[in-house]
Formats: structure tokens, C-alpha cells, sequence
């Protein structure tokens, strides 16, 4: 390693890492006139969200529901039929248009809070010095503050050869040329189940493999029911409870042995069963820190890691490792690093925003959770295909499911499953958050035709319910 200068720039703060959380972070700072600096060893700012994950899937999702005439085909009994010689980079056209026109966003929000922007490997040489590798050489730099916010990358096991052309990442799966015949997933996860619709909408031949006797278990099981139900009417095979042993290259493609000795081959594969911190390299060791076995760096609520001048935030510091709640985390960590009387936490619970065909969102309690706490509560269901815009746009197998706690009528779930659940599911939200009950969308006029027209019906289904409840006597 070259010795850095020995005058050092000096910042107020150092953002290693220039993905949702760390520039979140870094124009936190500079809006308060902290004298800030972000180092991003990728070419553009962004991280996976921006470049090789979020976005780039979303953009797929897009082209999948309008090729394969989702919708229509229920509307109007139009069948399409999509050209055979499509490549995915023509598929993916718009993806290049998308994440540069946000990278340019990401430079565009730094520059206005004047944060000074270095290219670059970012490394701690010690709790306060920060060196920046990069093709023209390194540099060093001093803080008052660091923040790592590295993000993370798809797990790879030792034994899968993920060196073959048809063995893939989650981040590598949409740089492949031809798509498919047939693709086995293994991790029926979030991003199993987005990419199992999202290709078999395109008419691939899926085979979704999930080691758990169910997928995304943290959702209530109704609104799981009905996504299977649509993910099967896509012509997705589920395989559940089954754990693969062994991925290996046929002549004809990829066989995937599972536990009960049965064999999976197809054409291609996704590996989707989880991902890692990105903390190798950042030079923690030179500080004292260390990285769990999944590479996440450990923080307190604060976000503070055992080193007090050295904060982390986003993916790298594990679960949820949603964007939206990176971008949240970044900004309280700035807010404690400095004392700024500002953001103080992260809100304690977030919606899920799941990019299945149909979607799914999430906020608050399931069915589930109250039963395991013990609460008392009643459920309202409104289909999409008793909704006049749910018939209108040919979304008929959405539904808006609200819980409701029987004794206070206090809305504490809220479940939506069809296209713009994760638009839909934020009126819930702020309902739960301010604590109303089921009045609120009993009494509210809303837009006709809307979709959001369904909270009314699912709240007269809960009165309907609470109605319906045995009463005391005496």
C-alpha cells in the first residue's frame, strides 16, 4: 500500500459507500453545513439499488406485465405472444436509461449539499484517517466521523459453481443474453418469488425451491394463499420444503439435486437464498472491528459501532436491508453522530413492499401475530374484483384485508395483494400511526373509481364482523 499524503483534508464526515443509505447520510450532513465527503468504488452512485438490483428488477417487472399482456388477456381475451428472438438486454432497454437518470440524481442531491464526491476503494488506516484507492493512485483523508454504508451483495456457497454461464446471482441474472427455456430458483424468498413471476410472465418455464414448508413467512398466510394461487396460475412450479444438496452442469444445462433425492434440470439457474455485507476491505480489522460470519457489521440503536467516532448503516449492518429503511438509518445516523435535535430513530415497523405479479404490501399485524400475542381482533376483506377500477384495468385477483382489534375497532394490519399494493398499503400505514379506527375509512369520501375506494368496503366488513362477535351477557 502507497503512504498517503501527510497534510490530509479534513471533513467533518467521511461516507464510505454511496448507495441509498450512504447518501442519504451524506446530505443529511451537508444540509445541517457539515463539511462532508462520499466515496464510492463503483463507477456510479447508487449501489445495488440503483444498479444491479431494485431498480433493474422493477424495470423487468415492468416489461414482463406489458409483454405479456397481464391484465388483458382477462379484459379483453387478447393472447400475446412474445418474439421468440427477444434478448433480455432489448428487454431491458430502459434500464440503462433508468439507473443512469438516477445516478445522475444521486450526483445531482450530493452536489446541491456541497459533498465533495471521490471515486474510489474507500479503507479505514485508522478511527479517523480514511485512504481512497483508485487508478490514479491514493489519497487520504481525515473525519471527525466515519460512516460505513457499503451495502451488500448475493450469497455464493463454496460449492456452487457460479463461474458457469448458466449458474447465476440475483445480480448477474439480468446481464444474461437469451432468455431460457426452463429456470430453476433456489430461495423462495423475496427475491426468488419477484424474479420467479417476473420470468415466468415472459413465458419461461419456472421452478421455484424454497427449503421452508412455506415462502415469505412473515406475510399474513391469506395473503401468502393468494399469491400462490396467481404464482401457479403463471405456470410456476412451487417446490416447498425441499433443500438443495448439490448444483451441478449437465450437457443439457443445470441439475439440482434435492434432499429427497430427486432431481431438478433445467436450462438455467438462480441461486436467490440470501445475501452478505459487503465488509471486506474496509480495513475494520486496522480499528478493531470485525464482520459476523454474513459479513454484517454490528451497531447499536444508534447506529454507533463499538468504535464511538464509527457509524454503519444500510445493508451492511444486515436485516431488513430494505432500501427504504437504509436511506432512514443513514439519516438518524448522522443525526446522533453530530447531536443534531432532529431524527432521533427509525420508526419501528415498515411496510413490505413485495414486486410479485400480482404485488403485495404489508404493514402492521397478521392474523398470525395476533394470535400469538393474544389480541382480540376481527378482520375486512374488499376483492378487486368488486371494485369498479379493479374491473376497469382487469385487476381481479387483488384484495385489501384490514385487521382491526375487536374491543377499540383500532385498525393494527393492513394486507393488500394486486398491482399498486405498495402505493396502497401507505394509506393504512398512516392509519395506524395515528391510531384510528375503522371510522376513518368509513367516514373518508374517497376518489370513484379508485382502488383505494377498497378500504371503505374492507372497513364495513370489519363492522360487519364486530357485529357478528358474541356478546356478553350480564
Amino acid at each position: 500500500m502507497l503512504d498517503c499524503v501527510p497534510e490530509l483534508e479534513h471533513f467533518d464526515l467521511v461516507v464510505i459507500g454511496a448507495g441509498p443509505a450512504g447518501e442519504k447520510a451524506a446530505a443529511q450532513a451537508g444540509y445541517f453545513k457539515k463539511r462532508v465527503a462520499i466515496i464510492e468504488r463503483e463507477s456510479e452512485p447508487g449501489g445495488a439499488a440503483v444498479n444491479t438490483g431494485t431498480l433493474p428488477s422493477k424495470t423487468l417487472r415492468e416489461t414482463a406485465l406489458y409483454l405479456s399482456g397481464y391484465h388483458a388477456r382477462e379484459l379483453y381475451g387478447v393472447a400475446l405472444e412474445l418474439d421468440p428472438s427477444a434478448t433480455l438486454p432489448r428487454l431491458m432497454s430502459r434500464k440503462n436509461a433508468i439507473t443512469s437518470a438516477e445516478a445522475r440524481a444521486y450526483r445531482s442531491n450530493l452536489a446541491k449539499h456541497d459533498v465533495h464526491y471521490f471515486h474510489g476503494q474507500g479503507r479505514l488506516r485508522d478511527a479517523h484517517t480514511v485512504s481512497i484507492t483508485s487508478a490514479a493512485g491514493e489519497l487520504c483523508i481525515s473525519a471527525d466521523f466515519v460512516l460505513l454504508s457499503t451495502g451488500s451483495k448475493p450469497h455464493r456457497p463454496a460449492d456452487i459453481d457460479f463461474a458457469d454461464d448458466s449458474i447465476h446471482d440475483s445480480d448477474e441474472i439480468l446481464t444474461i443474453h437469451d432468455l431460457p427455456t426452463s429456470l430453476a430458483i433456489l430461495g423462495g424468498g423475496v427475491i426468488g418469488c419477484e424474479y420467479a413471476c417476473m420470468f415466468a410472465a415472459l413465458g419461461v418455464g419456472v421452478t421455484l425451491v424454497d427449503a421452508r414448508a412455506e415462502i415469505l413467512p412473515f406475510l399474513d398466510a391469506e395473503i401468502v394463499a393468494r399469491l400462490k394461487v396467481a404464482m401457479v396460475k403463471l405456470g410456476i412450479r412451487l417446490v416447498q420444503g425441499q433443500r438443495w444438496t448439490t448444483v451441478l452442469r449437465t450437457p443439457a444445462g443445470v441439475a439440482a439435486t434435492l434432499a429427497d433425492g430427486s432431481v431438478l434440470e433445467t436450462q438455467q439457474l438462480l441461486f436467490a437464498a440470501g445475501r452478505t455485507g459487503c465488509a471486506a476491505d474496509l480495513g475494520l480489522e486496522t480499528v478493531g472491528l470485525a464482520a459476523d460470519a454474513r459479513g454484517y457489521i454490528a451497531v447499536d440503536k444508534d447506529y454507533r459501532t463499538q468504535v464511538p467516532n464509527i457509524f454503519a448503516a444500510g445493508d451492511v449492518i444486515g436485516f431488513p436491508a430494505l432500501a427504504s429503511v437504509s436511506m432512514e438509518q443513514g439519516r438518524v445516523a448522522v443525526c446522533h453522530a453530530f447531536g443534531f435535535g432532529y431524527k432521533k430513530s427509525v420508526a419501528t415497523e415498515m411496510p413490505y413492499g413485495i414486486y410479485t405479479i400480482p404485488e403485495v404490501s404489508s404493514f402492521g399485524e397478521t392474523e398470525e401475530t395476533c394470535k400469538e400475542k393474544n389480541i382480540d381482533y376481527v378482520v375486512g376483506r374488499a376483492l378487486y374484483e368488486n371494485n369498479a377500477r379493479g374491473k376497469i384495468t382487469g385487476d381481479l385477483e387483488g384484495i385489501t384485508k384490514l385487521v382491526v382489534a375487536a374491543g377499540t375497532r383500532r385498525i393494527i394490519g393492513i394486507h393488500v395483494i394486486g398491482e399498486r399494493a405498495t402505493e396502497l398499503v401507505h394509506i393504512g400505514q398512516v392509519a395506524i400511526h395515528l391510531g384510528a379506527t375503522i371510522d376513518l375509512f368509513i367516514d373518508m369520501v374517497f376518489n370513484y373509481p379508485t382502488l383505494a375506494d377498497s378500504y371503505k368496503y374492507a372497513a364495513y366488513d370489519c363492522l360487519a364482523a364486530l357485529s357478528n362477535q358474541v356478546q356478553p351477557v350480564g
